[in-house]
């Protein structure tokens, strides 16, 4: 063929005389490759207020999301307790009794061949103020997914760290 840029031999088999096209096609397979490597990446963040002490706060109530039917607020109170703190968990938006702070948080699923928590987010309220003294987030794609367990471990030991 000519024009193509393919030549073939007798033998049947081609090779690329232009090496322009093959240039062009290594580099559209390396940018797709770099682009489905950095849209699988875990990230963790968080954010303190400068003058937050987290690790002074003793006791900690966990306000259920309205949408939550798997519990997280739960998951969130027994890992806080397995650290050491005093935490409660409820549906309503303010504590029963006083706590030094509140903690709110949003949990995002996806679905790939299971449902998995893709992201969770946790805030941490000042329990007088309602202000945002610290916060984490967590996302994790399918091919690094951890247990809902292992994101509120995850988000909670940076927050705490």
């Amino acid at each position: 063929m000519t024009g193509s840029g393919l030549e073939y031999n007798s033998a049947g088999h081609g090779w690329y005389k232009n090496r322009e096209v093959v240039l062009k096609i290594k580099t559209k397979i390396a940018a797709a490759c770099a682009a489905l490597l950095l849209g699988a990446c875990a990230t963790l963040e968080s954010a303190k207020a400068p003058d937050a002490n987290v690790k002074g706060l003793k006791s900690f109530y966990v306000t259920r999301v309205p949408e939550d039917e798997r519990g997280i607020e739960k998951l969130i109170a027994a890992r806080l307790t397995t650290m050491g703190y005093l935490a409660t968990s409820g549906d309503a938006p303010q504590p029963p009794d006083r706590v030094d702070a509140i903690v709110t948080y949003q949990d995002h699923w996806f679905w790939d061949i299971t449902m998995y928590m893709i992201k969770l987010d946790v805030q941490v309220h000042d329990g007088n103020s309602g202000a945002v003294i610290a916060t984490a987030q967590a996302m994790r794609p399918s091919l690094q997914r951890k247990s809902p367990e292992g994101m509120v471990q995850e988000v909670l030991g940076e927050i705490f760290k």
